[in-house]
């Protein structure tokens, strides 16, 4: 049962794989949670996981930020709503590079439909889910929030450049809106439960699924897309944060919001571990700690991708309290117990 005086927040892509769990945390942390998900690689059965986890049934509102009247209806609907954190987009890098119109069509027009409906019933607070990729191939590392972005590497992470530029444009005008950009960096691992995790309707591209689906059959084998990159083992180097951290800053992002009347506009913070970890170094965590061996191949490298990117997570350490508490290997184990209950493999206790 929630609290009747909580203050109500809004999740875009409540039902998606980082939506779900900071839905989780956000209830842990007393807030009232509502969530707009058009289940466009997602479906509605995590909200029975974060029903058993919270003991709250979320309502979530099947809708296409794209329609604006149908947007606006939500928040009609929720006159009490007093902060929304922006999930939904689509976010696949190598369907981006295919797809780019459809990038560019709803990445751009859910955020800028969300803002005015926003403007319309008087709402603050927005959150932001942005991306490391707008960093492109950043010529310092580790990376903080005043490292210069360079040139995308592919149409998402330019949509996240462009949702970036818009909102800091919104927060030189009159606008009551004030934002925060979470810039994170590779989000991965599962609910310590196993009852929520990371389960897109599309195939998956992340790598820790990709691991993931490998050990437990569903794929027959795994690629690593180049062995030839300046790094440690050749192979590509990324921040991997578990996602309940993730979730818990996003949270705390509202919170320091709510608590600080005068923030810069479009204020920005860097969300991951603070060390890279090459992709080979990921696959043999997961094989540690589970006891599989991987079948994977190394192949070319893949258009869109980065060479190496990793935070300086110190910023959102000082101003907003948070801090990453799990390991790699944490976050491979939790993943893997995720799966493997997907199979019914693993019971939750």
């Amino acid at each position: 049962m929630q609290n009747q005086n909580a203050k109500k927040i809004l999740v875009t892509g409540a039902c998606g794989y980082i939506g779900s769990h900071t839905v989780v945390d956000l209830i842990n942390n007393g807030y009232e949670v509502i969530g707009i998900d058009n289940f466009v690689n997602s479906d509605d059965s995590c909200l029975n996981g974060i029903e058993e986890i919270t003991g709250v049934r979320v309502k979530n509102y099947e809708v296409d930020l794209c329609d604006l009247a149908s947007t606006k209806a939500v928040f009609e609907q929720n006159q009490d709503i007093v902060g929304v954190i922006h999930f939904a987009a689509l976010k696949s890098v190598p369907e981006s590079v295919l797809q780019p119109l459809s990038y560019y069509h709803n990445n751009t027009e859910s955020l800028i439909n969300l803002i005015e409906a926003m403007d319309c019933l008087n709402v603050r607070n927005l959150i932001f889910s942005s991306s490391c990729s707008v960093y492109g191939n950043a010529e310092e590392l580790p990376v903080t929030e005043s490292t210069p972005m360079k040139e995308a590497q592919s149409p998402y992470a330019r949509t996240k450049q462009i949702g970036e530029d818009l909102l800091r444009d919104l927060g030189q005008t009159d606008s009551k809106i004030r934002s925060i950009l979470l810039r994170y960096f590779n989000p991965a691992g599962a609910h310590p439960s196993g009852l929520i995790g990371e389960s897109p309707l599309n195939t998956a591209t992340s790598l820790v699924p990709v691991i993931t689906e490998t050990a437990i059959g569903k794929r027959e084998s795994m690629m690593v897309y180049g062995d030839d990159y300046i790094t440690r083992d050749g192979s590509c180097v990324r921040d991997f944060i578990h996602v309940m951290d993730l979730a818990n800053a996003h949270t705390k992002a509202l919170q320091y919001l709510f608590s600080n009347e005068e923030i810069p506009p479009a204020e920005i913070f860097n969300l991951g571990i603070g060390t890279g970890v090459t992709v080979l170094e990921a696959i043999h965590a997961f094989e540690e700690v589970s006891g599989q061996k991987l079948n994977y191949k190394i192949g070319p490298r893949r258009e869109g991708d980065v060479i190496a990117i990793y935070a300086n997570p110190a910023k959102a350490i000082s101003k907003l309290g948070w801090t990453p508490t799990f390991t790699i290997e944490e976050i491979m184990r939790s993943a893997w117990r995720w799966q493997m209950r997907t199979k019914g493999l693993y019971e939750s206790s």
